[in-house]
């Protein structure tokens, strides 16, 4: 088991947003134990957004967070990347609505993290431990979560396109695994809902360099992946699961499922207190640097929804 974490120093960088096609200036900052994650928009004198799912608002084609007069959009990436690197607790500071898209995966976000560094905290980390089922459906969508010695993700995806159908992928979630196998896996769309979204006001900074497009009987740009279309699902249930507010041990199985899905399922596995406790690792008030981990204990208290 390990302590919280958070970054070593600052880091920063610009891009710009998928749906807005504006630039965007984003820097992750240090934060303290039991701080979580938060947005923080520097053009709103600082109002802070906890990536809660409390906070939970917009869901279409992308994660978006509000509270109060301010709201951060496209947070699945980047949550992604911060959980599964084991960042606990981080300031994430923008100056406009959206998280900068960079290149459609996590891979800059991976970049940016281990360019500020990691910092072991000295207060125990605390986990999700799934001890029964938890199932939702929609339709033909479907996502549940089963007891498991670790955390891992089996996700399947089917569309009515002659390049995709379907692809399934079962992966242990790791950082190790994350970075080599999820983090540079790209959004996707389709060449005929383009200019539809535009006209919604929608993917206004989309391109080629930031998003895998399919047209009817082809792909516009080189896979990383065979498969990478999958991965990127997983990529982005990593990112809206975040919003439990804890990392979950598990097994994740999820059958065509989405960001209005997944969200959902955040807030239903909360909600279900039942099914899941809350464990934590101690650490060793003695320790000078990095803690030392000392076993697994599980609390006997009643869980309660995270802060």
């Amino acid at each position: 088991m390990d302590a919280q974490r958070t970054l070593r120093r600052s880091v920063s960088c610009t891009g710009i947003g998928l749906h807005s096609g504006n630039k965007v200036s984003l820097s992750l900052k240090p934060a303290p134990a039991d701080f979580g994650i938060r947005f923080r928009r520097s053009d709103l004198r600082d109002l802070e957004i906890p990536a809660t799912v409390d906070n939970l608002a917009s869901i279409e084609y992308a994660t978006g967070l509000a509270c109060g007069e301010g709201s951060v959009e496209t947070v699945e990436h980047l949550l992604a990347a911060l959980v599964s690197l084991g960042i606990d607790n981080v300031i994430v500071e923008l100056n406009h609505p959206e998280v900068p898209i960079m290149d459609g995966s996590a891979s800059p976000f991976v970049y940016l993290v281990h360019e500020a560094g990691i910092k072991r905290l000295a207060a125990p980390r605390r986990f999700l431990k799934v001890v029964r089922p938890i199932a939702l459906s929609s339709g033909d969508k479907r996502i549940a979560l089963y007891p498991s010695t670790h955390f891992k993700v089996t996700y399947s995806i089917s569309f009515d396109h002659p390049l995709l159908r379907h692809q399934s992928r079962t992966l242990e979630i790791n950082e190790e695994s994350f970075v080599e196998e999820i983090a540079s896996a790209r959004t996707f769309g389709f060449l005929k809902e383009v200019e539809k979204l535009r006209q919604n006001g929608l993917a206004l900074g989309g391109s080629l360099d930031n998003a895998i497009v399919l047209g009817e009987t082809s792909v516009l740009n080189a896979l990383r992946f065979e498969d990478e279309f999958v991965r990127h699902k997983i990529l982005d249930v990593l990112g809206d699961l975040a919003l439990v507010g804890h990392r979950i041990i598990g097994h994740l199985v999820a059958h065509r499922g989405g960001h209005a899905l997944h969200t959902k399922f955040a807030a239903k596995i909360l909600e279900d207190t039942g099914a899941w406790r809350l464990v934590e690792g101690q650490v060793d008030p003695a320790a000078v640097g990095t803690p030392v981990m000392v076993p697994l204990k599980e609390r006997i208290t009643a869980p309660t929804t995270p802060s």
